[in-house]
């Protein structure tokens, strides 16, 4: 988390699919408004972005990619193994001369995308969930296919020809910005594609899984995994929402019927003997990095730990925490939003001071008072807001100066009707902020996934016993490698778990 970040008053940054969007339709001269794609064979509507305006926008939008998800994970020889495979794939692809470009994201999100023009990523915390090469050669096939399918391109040429592409307004001014917050993080700009999209994605990736010499099930195998995946968070989580409604399986709403449904249209013959390639896969994903990278710092339960900065605080109880490398956020299933970051600009300033005459400048703070937050001087005030739709939303505001040069803000944002209900929770998590004792900076390990092989006498609990995930690690253990409940691991097999490191 760097030191700074634009107060939430200011209008909040563009998604980056509007960046793109104003890239595009500031670029870009009117083309003619269909074409012909060399992979479907079907005509697509792609008038606002040529070929090489897809290489270019990618190229630029790259960046920001990479900035938003923390980065490429530095492990240069996962790196060059997943290269190695989106290689071989798009070798196969109707675009072989497309010089794609292939990265692991540092991030534990669970995710795969494509930029226009051959920028395919996948994070590690997709990796670390896939069982074998098949199926993450799956998921880079299924990324390949959009961009072969120019799908991209035909989504931002429609959205700039209807004049999409409109700064997000901040959350004071404009509802939808309080509904994006919902989506934290990566769903703000990640927007899924059309059902037949995905299907041509699905049908077209099968197709080059299937020249590749993979297994073309491993495209079923790891939806399913995804799909077990993605309600277990959410149980974790405590969540009451639809589960399939975060991270891969919101940006690409598929069901194991439509990608079966592709493999029969892929029409492909399957190869004699395909390629599953778990153990060179066990062997690379053996180290990897699970859940939070310490210098953005961690995710503890309902706890969010960074030994670097040296701090700590709680999130109220049913909240999900989402790291992000400008903030922290934190969400419950009922509309009640938590944001922390660092205040920019701001030595010197007392906090009531911030508050009044730099953070809420102009806005009707209320109660605003001086409070003490585990020795460190503090302020805390409240705003009444009321969104475009109608809906109202109590704003608490707290600042905290941790030294002379660092103020840390928290917002609180509830729904009016809960707010009676929430304060309690609000007042603990504003005075559990506090500063890391020596003994918890120096006991602070990162997780990371381990690839062990079973003996054959160790019982599931002992395997799963150092998973951080209490109550739920044996089921995590089952699903990360495939098992059924009751199912064990056969004898001198390679399994993977997750501990400390």
């Amino acid at each position: 988390m760097p030191d700074s970040i634009r107060p939430m008053f200011a209008a909040s940054r563009r998604s980056l699919a509007a960046a793109i969007l104003l890239s595009v339709a500031t670029a870009t001269p009117l083309l003619s408004g269909c074409s012909t794609n060399p992979a479907t064979g079907e005509q697509s509507f792609t008038a606002f972005m040529s070929p090489e305006q897809e290489r270019q926008v990618g190229s630029e939008q790259d960046p920001q990619i990479k900035k938003e998800f923390g980065g490429a994970y530095d492990d240069a020889e996962l790196a060059a193994y997943v290269t190695r495979i989106g290689n071989k794939l798009a070798a196969t692809s109707e675009m072989p001369n497309l010089d794609f470009t292939f990265t692991v994201l540092n991030t534990p999100d669970i995710n795969a995308f494509a930029l226009p023009g051959g920028y395919v990523y996948v994070t590690r915390g997709l990796v670390a969930l896939a069982e074998n090469e098949a199926e993450l050669a799956g998921v880079i096939a299924h990324e390949i296919g959009h961009v072969t399918a120019r799908h991209s391109a035909e989504r931002y040429s429609r959205g700039t020809a209807i004049g999409l592409g409109a700064a997000i307004l901040g959350i004071l001014t404009d509802s939808q910005a309080i509904a994006d917050l919902a989506g934290l993080g990566s769903q703000l700009y990640l927007k899924s594609y059309s059902r037949d999209q995905e299907f041509e994605a699905d049908t077209l990736g099968v197709r080059y899984l299937s020249r590749s010499g993979y297994e073309t099930a491993a495209m079923a195998s790891f939806l399913q995994k995804l799909g077990n995946a993605s309600r277990l968070q959410a149980e974790i989580a405590g969540a009451n929402h639809d589960p399939d409604a975060v991270d891969l399986m919101a940006t690409h709403p598929r069901t194991i019927d439509r990608v079966q449904k592709a493999l029969i249209a892929a029409s492909v013959r399957p190869a004699s003997n395909p390629i599953v390639g778990r153990d060179p896969f066990l062997d690379q994903v053996d180290g990897v990095l699970f859940g939070s990278d310490p210098k953005e710092g961690m995710i503890r339960g309902q706890t969010f730990l960074h030994k670097d900065l040296n701090f700590q605080f709680e999130v109220p109880p049913n909240f999900r925490i989402y790291n992000q490398p400008e903030r922290v956020l934190a969400a419950d299933p009922n509309g009640a939003r938590f944001i922390f970051d660092a205040a920019p600009k701001s030595a010197g300033q007392a906090p009531a001071g911030y508050i009044r005459d730099s953070w809420a400048k102009g806005q009707a703070v209320r109660d605003l008072e001086n409070i003490a937050i585990n020795g460190m001087d503090a302020a805390t005030g409240w705003l009444a807001i009321t969104a475009k739709n109608g809906a109202t939303y109590i704003l608490r505001l707290v600042a905290i100066r941790y030294d002379a040069d660092t103020l840390y803000r928290i917002q609180f944002l509830i729904p009016s009707q809960r707010a009676g209900a929430l304060n309690e929770d609000m007042r603990r998590t504003t005075y559990s902020f506090r500063q890391l004792s020596a003994e918890e900076r120096a006991g602070i390990r990162p997780y990371r996934v381990k690839v062990m092989r079973y003996d054959g006498t160790a019982s599931e609990q002992s395997l799963a016993g150092s998973i951080p995930f209490p109550r739920y690690e044996l089921r995590y253990f089952r699903m990360i490698n495939g098992l059924e409940r009751g199912e064990q691991p056969p004898p001198g097999s390679r399994v993977k778990t997750i501990s400390p490191q």
